[in-house]
C-alpha cells in the first residue's frame, strides 16, 4: 500500500543537528506514505542504532511543527507513542541497541485526522492506545515485523479510513504552514495575517488547535532550521548575510536566538558540523 507517493529526499537533513556526526551513531531511512494517508502525513522514518560496548550518544533535533507517531524498542521505552510538537531542542540519548519506526504527520495533520486538540500534547508524549484506543496491540504487530515496508503497510492498513471528513480549517492551516516553510521572506506574523487575510486571534487559535504551537514560534523554528541546515552544509559562511536573509534584525539578534536554541553559537556550530561532515551521505 505504501511507496506510491513522493519518495522522501534521503539527502534532506533539515532539522537534524550535527548531521554528519549523527550519521556515525545511527542509521536513518525514510519511506513514502501511501495515498490513503498522504493528505495527513508525509513520511515514514526509521532510526536504528547499535552502540553496545560504546558510549551513549545524544542525538539532537530541531523538530518540525508536527506530531509523530512512533513504534519504539530501546532500553528506555518500548511500545507505541504519540509525540506532540517539541518547542525546544529535542534530545534523545541513544544507548545500547534500539530502533524507532515512526510516521510523521503534516503540520496540523494529526489534529485534523483525529479531531483532537494537539495543543494538549505540546512538549509531551502519550501512549498510542491512550490517544487512539483502537490501536491497542498495534505496536506489538509493527515491532514484530522485520520489514520496514511491511511495517508501513500495517500502520497504513490500520489508519486508512479512520480519518475525519474534509476539514476546511486544516486546509487553511496547511496552506499557511507550507508558505511559512517555503518562503524565507515570511519572518513576521503580521506578514502572514496580511497575506492570508486572517485575524491574528483566529490564526493563533487555529495553530494551537491543529499545530500545537503558535505562528510566531513556527516561523522562528523554520528559519532556525534553515540556518542550521545552511551552516552545516557550509553554504552560508557570512553570518551577517545569513541573518539578513532570514529576517533577523541584525547578526547579534540572530546569534542570540541561535545560541539559545541550539546551545552553541552559529560559528561554533558551523565549525563542529564541518569537522564531522561525511563526504557522501549514506542515508
Amino acid at each position: 500500500m505504501t511507496g506510491q507517493g513522493a519518495v522522501p529526499d534521503p539527502g534532506d537533513m533539515k532539522g537534524i543537528l550535527h548531521p554528519g556526526e549523527q550519521a556515525r551513531h545511527r542509521s536513518l531511512d525514510r519511506l513514502a506514505v501511501g495515498p490513503a494517508l498522504a493528505e495527513f502525513a508525509d513520511r515514514y522514518w526509521v532510526v536504528r542504532w547499535d552502540l553496545r560496548g560504546k558510549p551513549a550518544y545524544r542525538a539532537e533535533v530541531l523538530s518540525f511543527p508536527c506530531v509523530n507517531v512512533t513504534f519504539e524498542r530501546s532500553s528506555t521505552r518500548t511500545g507505541g507513542f504519540v509525540n506532540g510538537v517539541c518547542t525546544t531542542k529535542y534530545v534523545r540519548e541513544l544507548d545500547g541497541e534500539g530502533e524507532t519506526f515512526g510516521i510523521r504527520f503534516r503540520p496540523g495533520g494529526f489534529g485534523a485526522f483525529t479531531g483532537m486538540d494537539v495543543g494538549a500534547l505540546r512538549d509531551d508524549s502519550a501512549p498510542l492506545a491512550e490517544v487512539l484506543p483502537a490501536a491497542a496491540g498495534l505496536a506489538d504487530r509493527v515491532l514484530a515485523e522485520p520489514s520496514d515496508v511491511a511495517r508501513a503497510d500495517i500502520v497504513e492498513d490500520f489508519l486508512a479510513g479512520r480519518g475525519r471528513a474534509d476539514d476546511p480549517h486544516y486546509a487553511l492551516v496547511s496552506r499557511i504552514v507550507t508558505a511559512m516553510a517555503a518562503d524565507p521572506a515570511l519572518t513576521r506574523v503580521d506578514q502572514v495575517t496580511d497575506r492570508f487575510a486572517i485575524p491574528i486571534r483566529t490564526l493563533q487559535r487555529l495553530f494551537r488547535r491543529y499545530v500545537g504551537a503558535g505562528p510566531k514560534w513556527v516561523l522562528c523554528r523554520f528559519r532556525l532550521q534553515d540556518a542550521a541546515d545552511l551552516l552545516a552544509r557550509g553554504d552560508k559562511p557570512d553570518l551577517a548575510t545569513l541573518a539578513a536573509d532570514l529576517g533577523y534584525f541584525d547578526q547579534a539578534h540572530f546569534s542570540r536566538e541561535f545560541t539559545a536554541e541550539i546551545g552553541m553559537s552559529p560559528w561554533e556550530y558551523t565549525r563542529k558540523a564541518q569537522a564531522s561532515a561525511v563526504p557522501t551521505p549514506g542515508i
